[in-house]
């Protein structure tokens, strides 16, 4: 969470506990959250937009997330901790199609979270650093895609794991998020193999030292 707590509040309560009724609470809201940016957009959001659409007293909400930045905050930051993990398809090839897959399935979805999420950082710096972090966790998270295709063979040591990804996922959101263009069935599959020529060409050769 972003914003300290209030002056009168210690520090402690504004954190989430595991169970019980505050992650219950914490659950209801930002799920309010979602529902509210998927199906009406950034403007809509709001502290008592929310509280109505959780059930839950407004002054709860705001004691807790403070604002509109604060709830923001939270989406991005639960959905950093959500369990996952790219797939092992036993290629580089496979495993970069699989996570285009993936992509292209959250930002098609027809209430996409994703898309509203990335939306919404086009209109609050604090939602566009927590999607910044989200980022830097999901491709983080997505390296070991690249590590097994070392460890198999299929790659030098030195490749940039960072570059080959982001090569290999440019094309899913360039053609979705930016262009807006219907999704198209081959692209993840087409794109992963692009990247898997152009990595075993030597073309992510990592610069570090």
């Amino acid at each position: 969470m972003s914003s300290a707590p209030g002056a009168s509040e210690p520090a402690s309560a504004a954190r989430p506990r595991p169970g019980g009724r505050t992650a219950r609470i914490r659950a209801q809201v930002l799920a309010a959250v979602s529902a509210v940016l998927t199906q009406h957009g950034y403007d809509a959001l709001s502290i008592d937009a929310v509280a109505a659409r959780a059930g839950v007293h407004r002054a709860t909400v705001y004691r807790r997330w403070h604002d509109v930045g604060g709830l923001l905050a939270d989406v991005f930051d639960a959905a950093g901790h959500q369990p996952w993990q790219p797939r092992d398809t036993g290629s580089l090839r496979g495993d970069l199609a699989a996570l285009n897959y993936e992509i292209q399935d959250s930002l098609t979805d027809e209430s996409s979270i994703a898309v509203a999420l990335i939306a919404v950082s086009f209109r609050s710096e604090e939602a566009a650093r927590a999607l910044r972090r989200l980022w830097e966790d999901r491709y983080g998270q997505s390296e070991i895609i690249v590590e097994r295709a070392v460890r198999r063979g299929e790659l030098p040591p030195d490749v940039d794991a960072r570059a080959l990804l982001i090569a290999a996922t440019a094309p899913l959101y360039h053609q979705l998020v930016l262009l807006r263009t219907p999704p198209d069935p081959h692209l993840p599959d087409r794109a992963a193999v692009t990247a898997t020529l152009a990595a075993s060409s030597g073309a992510f050769a990592s610069t570090r030292t």
